[in-house]
C-alpha cells in the first residue's frame, strides 16, 4: 500500500514524499536520478536534489525506481508506442497507393489470393481481409533503430517534482483535500479517495464533506472502524449501501446490492432511523430513488428490527404504503397553477433548488411584481447557496441568449453532448443584471483576500473546475472551456489502447475546419497525407497494445480549427478496454526523434466515456495567428461500429461551435473579484520570485517559490471554489 500511496501523492501533487532511509553520500545517484527524470520531461527541484544527495545510494536508487515508474505512467511512456509506417512521419505513402500495395501483397499470398480475387470481382475490397493491412510489420526495436535520438531543447516540457513531507503526512493532506472538495470529483479521484479513506480512517478527518458521494466513501471507511456515520439525509444511507456493494455512489447507475452482514444492516437501519426521527420531512427524499430503496429494503429486513420504526417508514414510502409529499411536488403544483410568487416563496426553504429554478421562474413571470418577488427571494438566500451553484448560475446568466432560436448545447455528467434550438423566452436584462450583481457580491464576500497574489498569465483563461465528472484525469488536463497557449511548429497527436478480450480497432483522426466551421480536410486512415501533415497508419488489433499518431505542421494548416478525435471502429468501448489514452506533443520542425518522445508531451488524458467517438479538445487559430487549445471533454454516441471522421464531421462542427462561442467563467473572473482592497496582484513573467510567502496561481508550481506560499495549480484549483 505504501508504494501505491506514494504514487498517488506524486500524481495529485507533483510532490515526492521524502523517503526514509539511512544517511550517506547519494549525490551521484541523485544526479543520475535527475537525468533519468529529465529524459521523460520531469526534474527534481533544487531542494529535493540536495536532500536526496544526503541519503545513502541505496535509498536514492530505490526511490528513483519507484518514482520513474510513476512518472512514466503519468506521461504515457510506460507502454511501447510503435507505428505502422516505420519511418513516420517520413515516407508515409499516398492512401490509394498504399491500399493498392496491400492488395498486390494479398494476391501474392497463397492463403489470401482467392478471397481477394473474389472481392476484386465484386468491386469492393475489405481492407481488414488483407494480410498486410492493420498489423505491425516490424518490431518496436526495429522502429527505434530507424529514428535518430531526440536532442534536448529549451521548449521541452519540464515538470518539477518538489520536496514532500513524510508519506503519512502527504497521504493525510491529500485525503483531507479530496474528502473536503467543494466540487464533485471524477471517477479516478473517487477511486483514490476510497483508498485514502480506508487508510486514513483512524487519522484526522475533514471539518466538512459537502459532496455527498465523497461522504459515502468516507462513511464506508468509518463503518469499517466502528466510527459514527456522517449522515443527515436518507440518501446518504443509500449511497453508503451502494459503496458497500461496489456500486455507483452517484446513483446514476443501478447497483446490485450485496448480502450485508448483521452489524452492517444494523448500522444502516440505525442511520435511517436517526435521520427520520430528527426530521420526518426528509422522508420525502425517498421519492427520488424509490426503486433503489425498495431493493435495499429487501437486503436490510427492517421488519426484524422493531426498535428502529422510523427506518421502516423509509421503505413504506418507497413501496407507496405511506405518503410523504416532497418539496419538489409542492413546487410543481404551484408551477402548474402559475403561482410564481408562491413557488419562489416555497423554494426559499431549499436555496439550492431556488437558484436552479431561477430561469424557469423568471420565464413564467407576467408582471413586474412577480419578477421582483423572484429576484428578491434569490438575493435573500444567496448566502445559503453553495459556491459551486452560485458560479454555475452566474455563468448561465452570462450566456443566456437574448432571443429565441439560438443554439443550445447540452453536456451531461458523462460528457455526452447534443445541440438543440433554444426556444425559451428571454430573461429580461434588468433582472439578469441585478442577479449577476448579487452573485458577484456574494462570491466576492466568500473569496479569500490574500496579501499578495502572484499569477502566471497562462492560468487566467483556465475554466473554473465546477465539476470533475466529465474531465478526464491525466497530465496537463484542464476543465472544459479552458484555453491554453500552443507554442511549437509541429503538433503531434497520439492514441494508445490495449484491448481486454475482443479485437478492438480505434482510429485517430484530425478534422480541419474553416472559420465558418465548414470542413476543410481531414487526416485519418482514409487520408494518410495532406498538406497539413501525415497519419502513422491504421492498426486494427491491439492484444499487446497499439498506437496511432498524426503529425501536423501548424504553419501549413489551412483552416481555423483542428479537431482531433478518436473513433471506435470495432470492438471494446473506452470503458471496456484494459487501457486507453490520448495526448499531444509539441516540438520544433527540424527536430527528429522517435514518434513518441515523453519530454515533448504536453497532454496525456485517459479516454473514458460512454460514447463511440471521443473529442478531448480542439485547436483554434486566433486573430493574432497564434494557436490555442480549447478543452472539450466531449463524447458522441456514434454508431455501434465503423465510426469515421467523414461521417461525424457535421455533428463535430456543430458541437465545437457551441463550446467555442460559450463564455466560461475562468480564473480571471475570480482574480478580478479578489483584486482590490488589501490584495496586491502581480503577473509573473517567469523571472525572479518574491522572497516572502505569496498565493501563487499558475499551471505549475515554479521552483524556488517561498515554502510557506499557498500554491493553486490545475491539480488543486478546485480549492479556489468557495464553499
Amino acid at each position: 500500500m505504501g508504494h501505491s500511496l506514494e504514487s498517488m501523492v506524486i500524481r495529485h501533487t507533483y510532490r515526492l514524499p521524502f523517503p526514509t532511509g539511512p544517511v550517506g553520500d547519494g549525490a551521484v545517484a541523485a544526479r543520475q536520478f535527475d537525468a533519468a527524470l529529465m529524459s521523460v520531461g520531469f526534474k527534481l527541484s533544487a531542494d529535493l536534489l540536495e536532500r536526496l544527495s544526503g541519503l545513502s545510494e541505496g535509498a536514492v536508487v530505490d526511490t528513483a525506481v519507484r518514482t520513474l515508474r510513476t512518472v512514466r505512467e503519468i506521461v504515457g511512456d510506460h507502454v511501447r508506442h510503435n507505428v505502422y509506417f516505420i519511418d513516420f512521419p517520413a515516407n508515409v505513402p499516398d492512401t490509394f497507393a498504399f491500399w493498392t500495395q496491400c492488395i498486390i501483397e494479398a494476391l501474392a499470398d497463397d492463403a489470401s489470393r482467392e478471397g481477394t480475387l473474389q472481392q476484386l470481382s465484386s468491386g469492393v475490397v475489405d481492407l481488414l481481409t488483407l494480410p498486410s493491412y492493420g498489423n505491425y510489420r516490424h518490431s518496436y526495436a526495429e522502429m527505434l533503430a530507424a529514428h535518430d535520438e531526440l536532442t534536448a531543447a529549451a521548449g521541452d516540457r519540464m515538470t518539477v517534482l518538489h520536496t514532500g513531507g513524510p508519506l503519512e503526512d502527504e497521504s493525510t493532506a491529500l485525503y483531507l483535500a479530496l474528502a473536503g472538495s467543494t466540487t464533485p470529483l471524477g471517477d479516478d479521484d473517487l477511486a483514490d479517495l476510497r483508498a485514502l479513506a480506508a487508510h486514513c480512517a483512524h487519522g484526522p478527518q475533514p471539518e466538512a464533506v459537502p459532496i455527498r458521494e465523497n461522504r459515502a466513501l468516507i462513511n464506508q471507511a468509518r463503518l469499517g472502524v466502528g466510527a459514527d456515520l456522517l449522515v443527515d439525509t436518507v440518501t446518504d444511507v443509500l449511497r453508503l449501501a451502494c459503496a458497500l456493494s461496489d456500486g455507483d455512489v452517484t446513483l446514476q447507475e443501478p447497483t446490485r446490492f450485496k448480502a450485508l452482514s448483521r452489524p452492517v444492516r444494523r448500522a444502516l437501519l440505525a442511520g435511517l432511523d436517526g435521520v427520520v426521527a430528527a426530521a420526518p420531512a426528509k422522508l420525502a427524499d425517498v421519492h427520488a430513488h424509490r426503486e433503489p430503496f425498495k431493493r435495499l429494503g429487501e437486503r436490510l429486513h427492517p421488519h426484524e428490527y422493531p426498535r428502529w420504526p422510523h427506518a421502516a417508514q423509509v421503505f413504506a414510502v418507497a413501496r407507496g404504503e405511506q405518503q410523504a409529499r416532497s418539496l419538489d411536488s409542492r413546487a410543481e403544483e404551484l408551477f402548474g397553477m402559475h403561482d410564481v410568487t408562491g413557488a419562489a416563496e416555497l423554494l426559499r426553504a431549499a436555496p439550492g433548488k431556488l437558484f436552479r429554478s431561477l430561469d424557469r421562474l423568471l420565464r413564467m413571470c407576467l408582471t413586474q411584481d412577480e419578477r421582483e418577488a423572484v429576484v428578491a427571494a434569490a438575493e435573500q438566500v444567496a448566502d445559503r447557496v453553495s459556491g459551486r451553484v452560485l458560479l454555475s448560475v452566474r455563468e448561465h446568466l452570462h450566456n443566456r441568449p437574448g432571443e429565441t432560436g439560438e443554439r443550445r448545447v447540452f453536456v451531461n455528467r458523462l460528457g455526452r453532448a447534443w445541440v438543440t434550438s433554444d426556444e425559451r423566452p428571454p430573461v429580461l436584462p434588468d433582472e439578469r443584471k441585478r442577479l449577476i450583481s448579487a452573485l458577484d457580491a456574494e462570491l466576492r464576500r466568500r473569496l479569500p483576500a490574500p496579501e499578495h497574489l502572484l499569477i502566471d498569465p497562462d492560468v487566467l483563461d483556465v475554466a473554473l473546475p465546477l465539476s470533475g465528472k466529465a474531465t478526464a484525469s491525466g497530465l496537463g488536463v484542464l476543465p472544459r472551456g479552458s484555453l491554453s497557449p500552443v507554442d511549437g511548429e509541429l503538433l503531434r497527436f497520439f492514441v494508445h489502447w490495449k484491448q481486454t478480450h475482443r479485437t478492438t480497432d480505434y482510429d485517430l483522426s484530425a478534422l480541419m475546419l474553416n472559420a465558418d466551421y465548414s470542413t476543410r480536410c481531414w487526416l485519418s486512415y482514409t487520408a494518410l497525407t495532406e498538406v497539413e501533415g501525415e497519419h502513422s497508419g491504421d492498426i486494427t488489433d491491439a492484444p499487446d497494445g497499439a498506437s496511432e499518431f498524426i503529425n501536423l505542421r501548424l504553419g501549413a494548416v489551412r483552416g481555423t480549427f483542428i479537431v482531433p478525435q478518436v473513433n471506435i471502429y470495432a470492438g471494446e468501448g473506452f470503458e471496456e478496454v484494459e487501457e486507453s489514452f490520448f495526448g499531444f506533443m509539441l516540438r520544433d520542425a527540424d527536430r527528429q526523434g522517435r514518434p513518441f518522445e515523453p519530454r515533448t508531451v504536453r497532454l496525456k488524458s485517459e479516454l473514458r466515456g460512454p460514447g463511440r467517438v471521443a473529442l478531448p479538445l480542439a485547436f483554434l487559430r486566433g486573430d493574432d495567428g497564434r494557436w490555442r487549445a480549447k478543452w472539450l471533454h466531449l463524447h458522441l454516441k456514434g454508431n455501434p461500429a465503423a465510426n469515421r471522421v467523414e461521417e461525424n464531421r457535421v455533428s463535430v462542427a456543430t458541437l465545437l461551435r457551441g463550446i467555442v462561442e460559450r463564455e466560461y467563467l475562468t480564473v480571471r473572473y475570480l482574480v478580478d473579484l479578489m483584486a482590490g482592497g488589501t490584495t496586491t496582484v502581480t503577473l509573473w513573467d517567469g523571472g525572479s520570485l518574491p522572497d516572502a510567502p505569496v498565493t501563487y496561481l499558475g499551471l505549475a508550481r515554479p521552483d524556488g517559490l517561498h515554502p510557506d506560499s499557498r500554491v493553486l495549480t490545475p491539480e488543486n484549483l478546485r480549492d479556489l471554489i468557495p464553499a
